[in-house]
């Protein structure tokens, strides 16, 4: 479950919660909110700042207890950094500290002022939801495959409130951002023997089942077949884990043109014939995290009821090696009717888009957009702050990046010029589903691009981005954030 968020008209001083949340800049200059808290407890934080208990460093914390004059039993002091530096990015880094603060303390709920801060540029309805989607990252715990505990002794964060009464509507926004983020985030750090392509589709079916105005398809690979998606039957062939292609509408915006979201949702990525390194192999699991954002995003849309009409299809697939698996040098038939010589295997994601990216045209909608996280050299040219964004659409481009910037989920755009175009000739088919040496993320786009004339389509590569390397790593639900403001703002 998400954190419930509220507002709060409680001054600092007055207020019962458990614990409260404030802001101290580095030149030792209080935050209004701890000014009071200060005054009424006759000094008690001037003094901790002028001892040196108090740090300042950005994304720091101090815990004080006990402090006479006031009602709540802890602050919680936040470190701003130099006040002259301080912008959205200070402001989301002391956000992500509180929230990293408060998952270790036993409290139910808190009540925060960083919301009363001064940003630069930035409304108040920026940073209660910036300071909600903070929170509630750090809150997430992944608990699905643990043995289950005895109800913990002590309490676990449950309810947020920040200072304000007036963004009614930047509350449900946080609100519903944080669920599609969770939903995304839970589909990406199952393992894949629970989240394969069946449990994607059951969870799809469950969402729409739940929602009045959710439509849910689900084609099977009989369905598949008909619909000549040779491309992405051909990487599913080596699987026991048949493949699902899911569908989800919602019908908010009357006649119009929907906006379709397309996501790659290979459940594990062994590479296939072309087998992967065994190391590092169990983050394969997160190749699906493409198809669980652009779940993530359809939820949020349709918690907010954006008044818009959307469509969601998801590819879900397992690449594994067998016997029956499809192999280099393989030409297959794509549901466009282009063919593809097959070069790697493990270059499958772009074979399962291809088929997704042509369905979703029966739907005419006005924009495409895809994810996927499709290539290590998207990675290696951006590391794991940006996306890769590709399309050929300037005005696209210009939204997109806009909505990355002002819901911190960024992308960076990279070029799609006809020059690489010519990296997937082919002399055994139109053309291969691998570039050459140099530029794969960029060629990965290109591949992709044939399959969209004609429609203002873009391609977000989030292989650096969905989840966080390592063995404790934990998918991000990005790009969730970046494509519910898009969204929002085409409602606007």
């Amino acid at each position: 479950m998400t954190l419930k968020f509220s507002q709060t008209s409680d001054s600092p001083e007055s207020s019962a919660s458990p614990c409260v949340i404030v802001g101290v800049f580095a030149d030792g200059k209080m935050s209004d909110a701890a000014a009071r808290l200060d005054q009424a407890s006759s000094g008690a934080l001037k003094r901790l700042l002028d001892s040196g208990d108090i740090t300042t460093k950005l994304g720091s914390s101090s815990l004080l207890f006990g402090l006479g004059g006031i009602r709540t039993e802890r602050i919680l002091v936040v470190g701003l950094g130099s006040a002259d530096k301080f912008d959205a990015a200070a402001f989301n880094k002391a956000a992500l500290e509180a929230g990293r603060a408060l998952k270790t303390l036993p409290v139910a709920s808190a009540a925060s002022w960083l919301t009363s801060l001064e940003v630069p540029a930035r409304a108040g309805a920026w940073k209660l939801r910036t300071a909600a989607l903070a929170a509630d990252m750090h809150a997430y715990r992944y608990t699905a495959t643990f043995k289950p505990k005895e109800q913990a002794r002590t309490a676990q964060l449950e309810a947020l409130a920040f200072a304000g009464t007036e963004d009614a509507r930047a509350l449900a926004e946080a609100n519903a951002m944080a669920k599609g983020v969770r939903f995304a985030r839970e589909l990406g750090n199952l393992p894949p023997n629970i989240c394969n392509p069946a449990h994607i589709a059951a969870q799809a079916k469950a969402f729409a089942d739940a929602h009045a105005g959710v439509a849910c398809e689900i084609l099977e690979r009989d369905d598949m077949e008909k619909l000549g998606m040779g491309s992405l039957l051909g990487v599913a062939r080596g699987s026991a884990n048949p493949p699902k292609l899911v569908v989800l509408r919602w019908n908010g915006g009357g006649e119009a043109k929907p906006y379709a979201l397309v996501g790659k949702g290979i459940t594990f990525d062994s590479g296939g014939i072309s087998l992967k390194p065994g190391a590092g192999m169990e983050e394969m699991k997160f190749d699906m995290c493409g198809a669980a954002g652009m779940l993530g995003t359809f939820v949020a849309a349709v918690e907010l009821a954006l008044p818009l009409n959307l469509v969601c299809v998801v590819a879900a697939v397992e690449n594994m090696p067998d016997g029956n698996s499809y192999r280099p040098s393989d030409v297959l038939t794509s549901m466009s009717g282009q063919t593809i010589e097959v070069l790697n295997t493990d270059a499958e994601g772009r074979l399962i888009l291809c088929d997704a990216l042509t369905y979703v045209q029966k739907f005419e909608p006005q924009v495409i957009i895809d994810a996927a996280t499709l290539t290590g050299a998207c990675v290696v040219a951006l590391g794991k702050y940006a996306s890769g964004l590709m399309t050929q659409d300037d005005e696209l481009a210009s939204e997109l990046l806009d909505a990355g910037n002002r819901a911190l989920d960024r992308a960076w755009r990279l070029p799609l010029w006809d020059d690489y175009q010519s990296a997937l000739d082919s002399v055994f088919a139109d053309f291969t589903n691998l570039g050459g040496k140099y530029g794969g993320a960029i060629t990965a786009g290109c591949f992709l691009s044939r399959f969209t004339t004609g429609y203002r389509w873009a391609h977000l590569d989030i292989a650096g981005t969905a989840w966080n390397e390592g063995r404790k790593g934990l998918a991000t639900g990005r790009p969730v954030p970046l494509l519910t403001q898009y969204l929002i703002d085409r409602c606007a």
